[in-house]
């Protein structure tokens, strides 16, 4: 069995820095005795510029057949030849994905002593396995990597090159590629690999959920796949699938529950059983853009960056809003709203009333154009501030909805919240947080520039010394400008 790790440098961080995360220095080959034979360790090539860590796996098939009795899927005996006569030792299977996790347990924990900087940063890392088998084929393939941030390139083995009317063997040659941290990719690697095979090498026993749930860690509980994935990986054992099932569904309801989504937002203080609970601050606000929603008299609504669908999913409980398009340009994110929304198992009418679709912000797209309201909830403070004006073009002055209502934290108000450190933003991956002026100022900028007007609302309690924790714009096209827009538009065409 082989495998090889690859990644590119920048020149803040030479591509040797894998060495680093893997724990084998680049320099030395290395070997390791596993319970079913020995793992080597080299690298292929090494320099600033590109790195490559192969993973070659020699099994003992004799002690294959000895500790594993013969065992194949599940446990059932195999036949006595093919105890011997077999592709364990030459196609990756859950051998490799246990030789992974104990040659490089420290770099899948993501432990690295010497750069404990390291795991954290995401590479451009390249995959490669020769020779894996693929139960399902390729397509099944892109299902399992594709919605974990991989681009995916499956080619099949055919089963004989000299016959090619014989066709492909169920085998494939995996290619991966994607920025992403080490420890997520060998994370995948170590649960997916036996779940295309379908089989593993030993007895499944109860323990198997707790490393299944370890490995999927913030990746499983949201798969599209991950009945699938729990089902092959615990060798369709009924009782210990429903288990992880039940276990993947407690988190995923902690992760993405309406009053858990944003943490600071939702925060409480501590109350006595007889006081009562507030609304969490995300319920209000998506209150209040459904309200403005309403009274701007739009039917035909954009959710711009919708994440993972609780908007939408609110839209779609008032008729009067016929059709409800949710952009986001995360694919993991448009899983979990579908999944939210249970499009697979809507009613013909309902769906048609809804689309989910992918796309940045930051690039005009014909997919936008006419419709009534567009909503940027949370949106704008997630963007770099040089990025702003490709949005504010492509959103006000391509796709040009009649009304558009965005929202985004005061960060006046932060000194509010108790549990939020002073000088930190709501969120770690806000670039910046607007007071009620810098807000007010780049909100009067736009409407101006594309022919809106603009008002202004507040959004949860609004204190008298710092204002309301969400501030909300709604700009309106006003009849003068838009004269002005479409003559201008006509003229050009």
């Amino acid at each position: 069995m082989f495998l090889t790790i690859s990644t590119t440098g920048a020149p803040e961080r030479p591509a040797t820095d894998l060495g680093h995360l893997l724990h084998k220095h680049p320099d030395r080959a290395q070997t390791f005795s596993t319970s079913y034979g020995t793992a080597h360790v080299l690298y292929p090539e090494a320099s600033a510029e590109r790195c490559t860590a192969a993973l070659l796996l020699e099994v003992d098939a004799v002690a294959l057949v000895r500790r594993g009795k013969g065992k194949g899927r599940g446990g059932a005996p195999d036949a006595a030849l093919a105890q011997y006569v077999n592709d364990r030792p030459y196609a990756a299977s859950s051998l490799l994905a246990v030789a992974l996790s104990s040659v490089f347990s420290s770099a899948m924990k993501g432990s690295c002593r010497a750069r404990p900087e390291l795991p954290a940063c995401p590479l451009p890392l390249r995959i490669e396995v020769p020779a894996l088998p693929a139960r399902g084929g390729a397509d099944v393939v892109r299902a399992l990597f594709e919605p974990l941030g991989w681009t995916v390139g499956a080619e099949p083995v055919a089963l004989d090159t000299e016959f090619p009317e014989w066709g492909d063997s169920r085998y494939v040659s995996l290619v991966l590629e994607g920025e992403q941290r080490l420890a997520d990719a060998l994370r995948h690697l170590y649960v997916l690999l036996p779940v295309l095979d379908d089989a593993k090498h030993y007895w499944v026993s109860s323990d198997e959920v707790d490393k299944l749930l370890r490995a999927g860690e913030g990746w499983l509980p949201d798969h599209p796949e991950q009945k699938l994935i729990t089902s092959r990986y615990l060798s369709r054992r009924w009782s210990l699938t429903r288990q992880a099932m039940e276990r993947l569904e407690l988190v995923r309801l902690a992760e993405t529950d309406d009053s858990a989504v944003e943490e600071i937002d939702n925060a409480v203080d501590e109350r006595t059983d007889s006081e009562e609970k507030p609304v969490p601050l995300a319920v209000l606000r998506r209150d209040a853009v459904v309200a403005a929603l309403r009274d701007a008299g739009a039917t035909r609504v954009l959710d711009l960056g919708c994440g993972q669908g609780q908007l939408v999913q609110a839209l779609l409980k008032d008729t009067r809003f016929t059709e409800i398009v949710g952009m986001d340009v995360s694919m993991r994110a448009l899983t979990v709203a579908a999944r939210r929304l249970k499009l697979d198992r809507m009613g013909e009418r309902q769906a048609e009333r809804v689309r989910l679709v992918q796309g940045s912000l930051t690039y005009t797209d014909k997919r936008l154009k006419g419709y009534d309201a567009a909503v940027l909830s949370e949106v704008v403070e997630h963007l770099d501030l040089p990025r702003l004006p490709a949005l504010e073009y492509a959103v006000f002055g391509s796709a040009r909805p009649r009304t558009v209502i965005v929202t985004t934290p005061n960060v006046e108000y932060n000194v509010r919240w108790e549990t939020l450190p002073a000088g930190h933003v709501r969120h770690g991956d806000h670039r910046f947080e607007w007071t009620r002026e810098e807000f007010r100022t780049w909100a009067g900028t736009v409407a101006e520039r594309h022919g809106y007007g603009v008002e202004f609302a507040p959004v949860g309690p609004d204190d008298p010394e710092v204002g309301p924790p969400t501030q909300m714009a709604v700009f309106t096209v006003t009849t003068e400008n838009t004269s002005t827009v479409d003559a201008k538009e006509e003229k050009a065409a």
